[in-house]
């Protein structure tokens, strides 16, 4: 199997580019691991907060659905961030077969707390991008998310 830096055919530029995302993954992707760390979250669990932040209370399955995991498995998140105290299950109001899931306050309060954490980040990294060249930043990445996003449905190259 080729390498990324072994196809000729592909753009210099395309190609740096392609570099740089990776390296930005990388770099995030670390920031949040600590970031979420430092609470006592896994990804997962942060999902679930910032999911109930969010939309506010929903179903369990409606939660499995927006997160993109079976019912079994957000089960599982739900009872450890109930454990925690982040979040309630109740029976739903209008449907005796559903649970209904909400934040506590202390979940409001961790959610929050995360929420404030990127918006410091924001800050800090486009403090100083003028707001032209930040929105053409921002169509080019929400260009390259929409293709990736082709790319995952459909499994082309």
């Amino acid at each position: 199997m080729k390498s990324l830096h072994d196809m000729p055919e592909r753009p210099v530029p395309a190609r740096a580019s392609l570099d740089r995302l990776f390296e930005l993954a990388e770099v995030l992707g670390a920031m949040m691991q600590r970031g979420m760390a430092e609470k006592g979250l896994t990804t997962a669990r942060a999902g679930v907060l910032w999911a109930l932040l969010h939309d506010g209370p929903m179903t369990q399955r409606a939660l499995a659905a927006q997160l993109g995991v079976t019912p079994r498995n957000v089960t599982g998140l739900l009872d450890a961030l109930q454990e925690d105290g982040l979040v309630v299950r109740e029976p739903h109001p209008t449907d005796r077969r559903a649970t209904l899931v909400s934040l506590t306050g202390e979940g409001r309060s961790v959610a929050s707390a995360l929420r404030g954490g990127r918006d410091e980040l924001a800050a800090l990294l486009f403090a100083d991008v003028p707001a032209d060249q930040l929105d053409t930043f921002t169509a080019a990445l929400a260009q390259v998310t929409e293709r990736l996003r082709a790319v995952g449905a459909d499994g082309r190259k």
